[in-house]
Formats: C-alpha cells, structure tokens, sequence
C-alpha cells in the first residue's frame, strides 16, 4: 500500500517560514519525481516545486526566490521550505509522486498566512 503522509503546515504570520516534509512508503521512493502542489479555496490546484529523481527543481514564478524543495531519499522524504510567506500562499499543500506510469497523492496539510 503506497503512503504519502504531509507534516509541518499550520498558522504562520505574513513574513514567517514553515517547511513541509512528505514522508512516502510503498514504493520505491528514489526512482519517483516528488511534487509540492497548492490549492486554496475556490482555486485550482498548481504545482508549487518540483524535484526529479536526479535532483533538478523547477518552481512556479509565484515562489521562486522564497521555496526550496528537497529530498532525502535514505528517509523517504520531501521537503518544502517556506519563507517570507504571503498571505496568498494560503492553501492546502499536498505531495505527488510520479513516475512514467503511476501517480500517488498524499491528503494534504493547511497552511494559513495571516497578514
């Protein structure tokens, strides 16, 4: 049974950090791209940072500059470091894992940014 289970959200003051960790089972984690995607309240869901395998990251422009993605595969993990939050990163942050033929999603974890 393949797991994805987020950790580290909460209620952060605008300016403040958090970082999100994914922990995944299951699967073989090091053969899998890991994903950071968002989706507040009457918005669609966007990829927020990506990592692949080999360690490259891509960003949305929203976040360039203030996430930063990372993976430590002897620990099945992802993580997401946030800072100089904005209340408009308010939302639901949820982990994907993907490879050329499956997708895996984890619930999510709430993080709010009060102004």
């Amino acid at each position: 049974q393949v797991q994805l289970v987020e950790s580290g959200g909460g209620l952060v003051q605008a300016g403040g950090s958090l970082t999100l960790s994914c922990t995944v089972s299951g699967i073989i984690f090091s053969t899998y791209a890991m994903g950071w995607h968002r989706q507040a309240p009457g918005k669609q869901r966007e990829l927020v940072a990506a990592i692949t395998t080999g360690g490259s990251t891509n960003y949305a422009d929203s976040v360039k500059g203030r996430f930063t993605i990372s993976r430590d595969n002897a620990k099945n993990t992802v993580y997401l470091q946030m800072n100089s939050l904005k209340p408009e990163d308010t939302a639901v942050y949820v982990c994907n894992a993907n490879n050329r033929l499956w997708g895996y999603w984890g619930q999510g974890t709430q993080v709010t940014v009060s102004s």
